[in-house]
């Protein structure tokens, strides 16, 4: 099985790293696209192929992954359609494209193409990825089967229904950028109190990650652990009345709302687009 990216940025970087490290695939059996050598020492850093052209990538793949920024599909499904074969799995990458958009272009050449759309996110490079994936309307029995099996090996992967990818790049895609500014003011409140900084790092990733793993492998809801934390009459309490105050629920409900609504617009300003 030969991977091929369309596209050699970060999220192309980010699942080939992933998968090698896992030993899902062979470095050698994996080859990037892109116009230019912006990418080409971190792509060469990885041991994969590297071209400039996209004929040549859809020559030596067998699956193909999407890993474009979101303005760029429509332009790139048009040049790719006419490499396409039969044998190509194409897995699409880009935030809040939809199957019915990638369809609707390959099918105006004529192409009724194997799709399969996949929302990761960049812990998959240390095999604690988050994925979900939804099936186009070609694909063929066993496809979704080898898409679970790669990204399985990046951390948890789920198979559901269209509708919920968006909501899924806003909560998991997105996700690890929130946590990142958790972790980051978190330290700088262990600094203000004292801390030193690698120590105040170190502690609240650490805490976050230990947390997450309770939620994950317990079978309490993440509100009975908070109570667990919060003795009457004690230090946590306060503190989470500080976080109510200052609407830190309400600001992640509203960031996760605000992403799925953008990753939505971009795929209607592509339908748009297309249509010129």
């Amino acid at each position: 099985m030969s991977l091929g990216f369309l596209g050699a940025g970060k999220v192309a970087q980010t699942i080939a790293k992933g998968l090698i490290t896992a030993g899902a695939i062979s470095a050698e059996s994996v080859t990037a696209s892109a116009p230019s050598d912006r990418c080409l020492k971190q792509v060469k850093s990885l041991g994969i192929g590297f071209t400039h052209s996209n004929k040549e990538l859809l020559q030596l793949s067998d699956i193909v992954f999407l890993a474009v920024k979101p303005p760029l599909i429509g332009a790139l499904l048009k040049d790719v359609s006419k490499y396409l074969e039969d044998r190509h799995l194409i897995v699409s990458l880009a935030a809040g494209i939809s199957i019915d958009f990638i369809e609707s272009v390959l099918q105006k050449v004529g192409h009724g193409t194997r799709v399969i759309r996949a929302m990761p996110n960049t812990p998959s490079v240390i095999g604690e990825g988050a994925t979900v994936f939804s099936c186009g309307s070609y694909v063929k029995d066993g496809d979704n089967e080898i898409v679970r099996n790669l990204f399985s090996r990046l951390g948890i992967c789920l198979q559901g229904d269209e509708s919920i990818v968006d909501a899924v790049m806003a909560v998991s895609g997105s996700g690890p950028a929130y946590a990142y500014v958790a972790i980051d003011a978190l330290a700088d409140g262990g600094v203000k109190m004292g801390l030193p900084r690698d120590t105040a790092i170190k502690l609240a990733a650490q805490t976050l990650l230990g947390s997450a793993k309770m939620v994950l492998h317990g079978k309490k809801h993440p509100s009975e652990l908070k109570d667990d934390v919060c003795s009457p009459g004690g230090t946590t309490i306060d503190a989470i009345h500080q976080l109510e105050k200052g609407g830190f629920r309400k600001c992640l409900i509203e960031a996760v709302e605000a992403a799925c609504l953008k990753a939505r617009l971009l795929n209607e300003q592509n339908y748009y687009n297309n249509k010129k």
